[in-house]
């Protein structure tokens, strides 16, 4: 048991974290005000969340204009992606050896 808790990532041990991987994984890209909304996250909350993911290069930032509004949104990057599944996998061996 002691090795699969070495897959569990501290990153993602914040549920806001845990939860704005999820939006971003099965989007394609999603922007900052859909994620705050769908997650019920404050402007800063999300804001330091997000810092936390970049730091991590789990996450990419991605910053356009739609007509003259910025538009920020985020993507996950290749080492995100697999961060994230291995420690999906870490957490379903836990709960598969519990029970």
């Amino acid at each position: 048991m002691k090795d699969v808790l070495l897959n569990i990532n501290k990153v993602f041990e914040s549920k806001a974290r845990l939860g704005i991987m999820s939006v971003v994984i099965i989007n394609d890209s999603m922007d900052f005000n859909s994620i705050k909304n769908l997650l019920g996250l404050t402007d800063g909350n999300l804001a330091s969340h997000i810092a936390s993911l970049e730091k991590s290069r789990y996450i990419k930032v991605n910053k356009t204009f739609i007509g003259k509004k910025p538009n920020t949104s985020y993507s996950v990057t290749a080492l995100g992606r697999k961060a994230f599944k291995e420690h999906l996998d870490a957490l379903e061996l836990i709960i598969n050896q519990t029970f």
